[in-house]
């Protein structure tokens, strides 16, 4: 029985030396990628050591073929499921969404805006809050106001001044 291991065990190897280039050529003719047919070129030798009570000299070459043909479609398989499965969740998951931490940056953002605003001077503040929130165009605020649209005018472009050298420094 040992004698038996022996010789199949030399004659895997014999095989592993005398056949292994062509099979690699074999499986990498059939699915164009180098580096996987000598992953599976080695897998098509692993799976022959499965079949060692039935291995003979005369049949060890046809073993090995029918191995690799068999690895080789089980790979392309599995490479167009892998395809199948990939277009169908690109096509039908919804794309990936930050909104929650987008909500919580716009809502510090405005705090912080609200807080630069606290600090201006009470008309400044009253024309910039009635523009930017209430959204009121310059004759309305002026007219409330009992302003001119000037005076309206340049208390906003200093308001937004602000806003935006402190939002810049902030950010």
């Amino acid at each position: 029985m040992r004698n038996t291991t022996s010789q199949t065990d030399n004659l895997i190897a014999w095989a592993y030396h005398e056949y292994y280039a062509r099979i690699q050529q074999y499986i990498a003719y059939r699915i164009n990628h180098k580096y996987d047919a000598e992953d599976l070129a080695q897998d098509v030798f692993v799976r022959l050591l499965d079949y060692k009570p039935m291995l003979r000299p005369q049949t060890v070459k046809y073993f090995i073929y029918t191995i690799a043909r068999n690895i080789v479609t089980d790979y392309i398989r599995r490479y167009y499921k892998r395809q199948e499965i990939d277009s169908f969740l690109y096509d039908t998951l919804p794309t990936v969404s930050h909104e929650t931490e987008e909500k919580i940056q716009a809502d510090n953002i405005a705090e912080l805006e609200h807080l630069k605003v606290q600090t201006f001077p009470a008309q400044r503040r009253t024309v910039y809050t009635l523009n930017r929130y209430a959204e009121q165009s310059v004759p309305e605020i002026a007219e409330q106001l009992n302003l001119s649209r000037r005076t309206v005018e340049n208390h906003l472009f200093l308001g937004r001044k602000e806003v935006r050298t402190y939002m810049k420094e902030i950010i």
